[in-house]
């Protein structure tokens, strides 16, 4: 679905006796190319019949990783094979399930599939998504398997030492496992991925999942497994390092920014969100816009957790119609509602606050 597809379908749900004339006045297009709009949509089933019956569903689908993640930090300078005394705690975490939880925080109805293991860990999420209002309930759970874990250990000053990471049970989402959810994953507005889940896993979601696919790489490591499919895409959400892998181009200045926007585009993805860190997002799509947002004013407390909440809010904005210069913006004020938390989902994400902190100056 284009953007003016979703601005249009946003406004018949509003109003579904709304005229074709009364659409072209509001879209500031001819009454012709609002009709060729309402054709397409009906073409790709979101409209049904004579005055406008839609036929869309009100939610969000992430396919993606949950994780249980306990860090260690030691009082003092750690001593090598013994024991330390410091802090331990544990905290929710995994990119689709941070991704699903701030969604849930901006009031989209959010459905997840991931795996889960046969443990205690599997259970305090499942705890947690059910308060969240986050439907886990086609996410198998793996007889022994045990749910994916993230351990590390950090030194005196905060910096990590070592970490390990079990994330075996997401090979049981395979391509036959997804097809068994095909109603599910078709039904949605629009389905999120990342890549912990298996190549050909996302391989399958971009060949039989033909709503908007939007994509967070992850890492360098991961982001190879959606080389394959960047044509089948809508959206894709990397960092610099990531769209340099991608696209091929090393990005040093503007003009190679432009020129890896244009090598990802050229594969027939939609649109592209390069994070910059510091230096805010460049954004671009296929009509040729282009735009570079430096980033929001904000206290910096916690970084973690702040590509997640950008990825939150650019699908939240895509479901409310904005045009790519706001829809950047939108993730841009969800990273510094991220980044004012103390843990990697800050609890004072709302569709409120983040409305207000995109009309900041």
């Amino acid at each position: 679905m284009t953007q003016r597809e979703r601005q249009i379908l946003n406004w018949i749900e509003e109003n579904p006796l709304i005229s074709q004339q009364e659409l072209a006045e509001k879209a500031g297009i001819t009454r012709s190319s609002v009709a060729v709009h309402i054709s397409n949509l009906m073409k790709k089933g979101y409209i049904t019949g004579k005055g406008y019956i839609v036929h869309t569903a009100p939610y969000v689908t992430v396919v993606g990783g949950v994780n249980m993640d306990i860090g260690g930090w030691p009082s003092e300078v750690p001593v090598g094979h013994d024991s330390n005394p410091g802090a331990v705690r544990m905290s929710l975490g995994g990119v689709g399930r941070n991704i699903a939880h701030n969604m849930s925080l901006l009031g989209l109805d959010v459905r997840m599939v991931t795996a889960f293991g046969d443990d205690l860990y599997a259970q305090k999420i499942a705890a947690s998504c059910g308060e969240l209002g986050i439907d886990i309930s086609q996410s198998p759970v793996i007889p022994e398997g045990h749910t994916s874990t993230y351990l590390f250990i950090n030194d005196e000053k905060g910096d990590m030492l070592l970490a390990v990471s079990d994330m075996d049970i997401y090979r049981h989402l395979t391509p036959q496992l997804l097809s068994q959810r095909q109603k599910l994953l078709s039904g949605s507005q629009v389905l999120v991925i990342d890549t912990n889940i298996p190549a050909e896993s996302i391989a399958y979601l971009a060949e039989n999942c033909h709503v908007p696919i939007f994509a967070d790489p992850v890492s360098t490591a991961k982001a190879v497994k959606l080389q394959p499919v960047l044509g089948r895409l809508h959206t894709l959400k990397p960092n610099r390092i990531e769209a340099e892998l991608l696209s091929g181009v090393a990005i040093t200045d503007e003009d190679s920014l432009n020129a890896a926007a244009d090598a990802l585009l050229a594969t027939g993805l939609h649109r592209v969100f390069i994070s910059l860190g510091g230096d805010g997002v460049f954004a671009a799509d296929r009509s040729g816009e282009r735009i570079h947002l430096p980033v929001l004013p904000a206290e910096m407390v916690n970084t973690t957790g702040c590509g997640d909440a950008f990825m939150a809010a650019i699908t939240w904005a895509y479901l409310q119609g904005t045009d790519l210069k706001g829809t950047a913006k939108a993730g841009l004020a969800a990273s510094a509602i991220a980044m004012e938390g103390a843990e990697t989902i800050n609890p004072a994400m709302s569709e409120g606050a983040l409305r207000q902190r995109m009309a900041q100056k």
